[in-house]
């Protein structure tokens, strides 16, 4: 009647006797398969461009791989630190070769210029200005990370690792300019160059200024700053260095392939010109933060000698009374003034005349 049938003893006596067997001796528990991580979030952006112009809406990458192969059209994929799995994904999708998804997975890659099959990889270095009150031994004065541009005929994949070097302002000015970004997959190319060295300056012009107030607390009458200041600010110059230095290479490498295109070669040369100007701009700092430092190791050494004069002066003033008692203490039986009432003022007095014109002619010769 209500869908259950009674059942036999038979039935409920071993069932009964198993359940009592696992409570003794229990199963071992399965092993619980963990799902392979996935990171879809990893994806920022995905567009499909046509002469020029963004198509409207949204779409999965998958989808924009099939219909961007098409001629005058291509797909512009915007990742931030991706897994291994959804790289994999997006290798299959665009035909990428295996080592390209090792590489793009890790982050702090030098800058490079490297072609794998009909891929253009290109790695820059971001850098940002951390702002901070004051320098200390600790402080964070650039962070930095890398992009990396997979280049082929109908896509640009851009992926980012770190904080530093947000690509959705670049995507917005580029989709502003549609002369060039109906140039293909190096127009995103060049639009990201500019912006990474746009940054350099930017941060050159900031480190500048903490270099200004550096080079003045150094030689101000007050308490100048410790010398693990200036061994902090040199690690961050160090860092600034690696991630403008090695661009040079690259970029020049850069205008004589022949995959960009000839209308975007004049910009990229721009892009090459400014690089130089915050190349000159890094390696100036350097220069002068090395003065800097120099000169307050000279000031710490000339504190050093003026301490240990004036510790020396102090010392042969205080030698006078300790030269005099130490020969009257010797208990001689004929000494000068011993039987005399005025022989104590007298040595006394002689002791602050003494004592009184050492302090004088060391304070004259600047010792105190």
């Amino acid at each position: 009647m209500f869908g259950w049938r009674q059942r036999r003893p038979t039935e409920i006596i071993p069932r009964a006797i198993g359940r009592l067997i696992e409570g003794i001796n229990p199963r071992p528990e399965r092993a619980v398969t963990r799902p392979r991580r996935h990171n879809p979030d990893a994806v920022v952006d995905c567009a499909i461009y046509t002469a020029g112009a963004r198509r409207p809406g949204t779409v999965h990458y998958t989808v924009a791989a099939r219909q961007a192969r098409r001629r005058g059209t291509y797909v512009w994929l915007g990742l931030h630190e991706p897994d291994l799995a959804t790289m994999r994904s997006i290798a299959e999708s665009f035909d990428l070769h295996e080592l390209i998804v090792e590489q793009s997975v890790e982050g702090g890659h030098r800058p490079a210029l490297e072609t794998i099959g009909d891929v253009t990889r290109l790695v820059l270095r971001t850098a940002r200005y951390v702002e901070h009150e004051e320098l200390t031994a600790t402080s964070e004065v650039v962070d930095t990370g890398d992009v990396t541009l997979l280049i082929g005929s109908w896509f640009v994949i851009t992926i980012r690792h770190g904080a530093p070097g947000a690509l959705w302002p670049v995507r917005q000015d580029l989709e502003k300019r549609p002369a060039v970004l109906k140039l293909g997959p190096w127009a995103v190319a060049y639009a990201i160059g500019s912006r990474m060295v746009d940054d350099y300056l930017d941060v050159g012009a900031a480190v500048e200024r903490d270099l200004e107030r550096l080079e003045e607390e150094a030689f101000t009458a007050q308490r100048s700053p410790e010398i693990t200041h200036f061994y902090q600010l040199k690690r961050e110059m160090v860092e600034f260095k690696r991630a403008v230095l090695p661009l040079q290479e690259p970029l020049d490498r850069l205008l004589d392939l022949a995959g960009p295109p000839a209308g975007l070669r004049p910009y990229f040369v721009d892009v090459r010109g400014r690089l130089a100007r915050a190349v000159d701009r890094v390696a100036g700092f350097d220069d002068l933060l090395n003065s800097i430092l120099q000169a307050r190791l000279a000031q710490v050494s000339m504190d050093q000698n003026n301490d240990m004069r004036m510790i020396a002066a102090w010392a042969a003033i205080a030698a006078v009374p300790t030269v005099i008692a130490g020969i009257y203490g010797m208990n001689f039986t004929h000494m000068p003034g011993i039987d005399s009432p005025y022989g104590y003022p007298a040595v006394i007095a002689v002791i602050a005349v003494v004592c009184g014109g050492l302090y004088w002619r060391l304070k004259r010769a600047g010792w105190l």
